[in-house]
């Protein structure tokens, strides 16, 4: 074989075969959309705090439902440049009189959360 194409044959499958390893040396930012939570802020929540309680220890909610609006959604979508893109969710739940009723989704209530109700 000649050197012609055994540089052929390499530059061949360089390219075919190096394209993940050539996708990885392209910079990609990583996008972050929504509200992020901190477990500790969600760990401050209680029953029955108000919604400018709420709104206090976690800012404004991503999404509040136009015809449901005792009901608050709190989104975070991360995309690392690279990785698989990862999201958390948080639920808000509250009564007629604007009191938190219940939180659901990707965090837990703390065990002090039912500590509103007294």
């Amino acid at each position: 074989m000649s050197w012609k194409n055994i540089a052929a044959l390499t530059l061949a499958l360089s390219l075919l075969g190096g394209c993940s390893v050539v996708e990885r040396l392209v910079y990609r930012i990583d996008i972050n959309q929504g509200n992020f939570l901190e477990a500790k802020d969600v760990d401050t929540l209680r029953f029955g705090m108000n919604k400018e309680q709420v709104r206090y220890v976690l800012g404004s909610p991503m999404l509040v439902e136009q015809g449901h609006p005792d009901t608050w959604y709190y989104v975070y979508y991360h995309k690392p440049g690279h990785d698989e893109p990862q999201q958390k969710d948080l639920k808000l739940s509250f009564d007629k009189n604007n009191k938190l009723i219940g939180l659901s989704g990707d965090y837990q209530p703390s065990p002090q959360f039912m500590d509103g109700m007294n």
